[in-house]
Parts: C-alpha cells; sequence; structure tokens
C-alpha cells in the first residue's frame, strides 16, 4: 500500500522508512509530496503542533486519496512558556532563517541562569486515512538551551540544544545518531502499530 509523506524533505523519509524496517513492517511504500500531483500547500495556522500536523495531513488525504502521515515541530523553551513553539520556523519574523531566529533566542534568554534553561524539541506527528481515521503522537526530547552555537549538523535550534544525557549539542551529533533519539522518531515509533493495521487490511 502507499502512504503519503507530506513532506519532500528526504531525511524524514528515509527516517520513516528504517523505523517500519526495523519494526518488520513490508509492503508499505512512502511518496514523498513530489510524487503525487502538486496541490496547494495547506496554510499552518493550528495553535499546536497537533493542529499543524492534522492540516498537513487532512489535506494530504483531500487532495490524493491516500493515507497520508504529516508532523509539526519546533523548540519550547520553559523560561518562554514554550515558546517559540508552533512559531519555531518563523520566530524572528522570516519564516526559515535559522541564523536569526537563533540570534533572537540566544538575546531573550541572555541572563537567564543556567538552572532555568530547560528546553525540549516537540514534534507531533498526524497519520490520516481515506476513510476518516486520524491518529496522533507526541515525541519530546528534552534538554537545555546553550549561550552560544556548537557543531555544524543538522538545522533550525540544533546548535544551541543540548540533549538531556549529553555533552555535546545536537548539531554535534551525527544524522544517525540524532535520528535514534529525536523528538520526530519518538512520535513516528508510536504511529508504526497503525501502519501495521492498515497494511494489514490493505
Amino acid at each position: 500500500m502507499q502512504i503519503l509523506v507530506a513532506s519532500n524533505n528526504k531525511k524524514k523519509l528515509g527516517e520513516l522508512e528504517t523505523i517500519l524496517a526495523e519494526a518488520g513492517i513490508a509492503g508499505v511504500e512512502l511518496l514523498p509530496l513530489s510524487a503525487v500531483e502538486a496541490y496547494e500547500e495547506p496554510v499552518e495556522d493550528g495553535r499546536t503542533f497537533a493542529d499543524n500536523a492534522l492540516i498537513k495531513a487532512r489535506a494530504g488525504v483531500a487532495h490524493t486519496g491516500l493515507a497520508t502521515i504529516a508532523d509539526d515541530s519546533g523548540i519550547a523553551v520553559e523560561e518562554l512558556n514554550g515558546m517559540p513553539g508552533v512559531l519555531s520556523a518563523r520566530w524572528s519574523g522570516t519564516h526559515g532563517n535559522d541564523e536569526a531566529n537563533n540570534d533572537l533566542l540566544l538575546a531573550q534568554m541572555e541572563h537567564v541562569p543556567d538552572e532555568r534553561r530547560a528546553a525540549a524539541f516537540v514534534s507531533t506527528c498526524a497519520l490520516v486515512t481515506p476513510d476518516g481515521q486520524e491518529f496522533l503522537a507526541e515525541g519530546r526530547w528534552p534538554g537545555m538551551l546553550l549561550r552560544e552555537r556548537h557543531g555544524e549538523n543538522g538545522f533550525g535550534y540544533d546548535p544551541l540544544f543540548q540533549p538531556e544525557g549529553e555533552e555535546r549539542s545536537s548539531a554535534e551529533m551525527t544524522p544517525a545518531e540524532k535520528n535514534a533519539v529525536s523528538h520526530r522518531h519518538r512520535a513516528l515509533e508510536q504511529l508504526v502499530p497503525h501502519i501495521a493495521e492498515l497494511a494489514k487490511s490493505a
């Protein structure tokens, strides 16, 4: 059976393929957005990660008729009451400007002591089926916010985030190391039983 992954990010697709293989689930072909007829991307105007993941997954089903997986993720900083949250990608006002987003977050947290720098990467993944079933899973990767950038790997806030139990930033971890423990990995793993059920009944 085919499942649309509402993204053109090859890393996301590969991550889910690895998780399904490790779970022994066969007969599922994951399709990126580039493999289906183009459709207008929905406006992600939800107030939570779950809202936005569902918006994207429902749009995929509506336009393709395929079961669709979508995710929304970001960083939540305790001192900022969980922000940037759903605004993570456009925290500085410009969508996807990692440098400016990191600069702003560093400035906002400049005078906050280490014991109050707790943060977590959060990912919510949604699986929506053509018959209207909807499944949600949340993954959290706890840690703390560093005072300066460390590392060259990853993207977004990776250079500022030190995962719990690590002495490195997530940008100093290899992609394989990060994928094995990341927030999105933890969320996607929770969808595996539902994907297995779909594959069985296909």
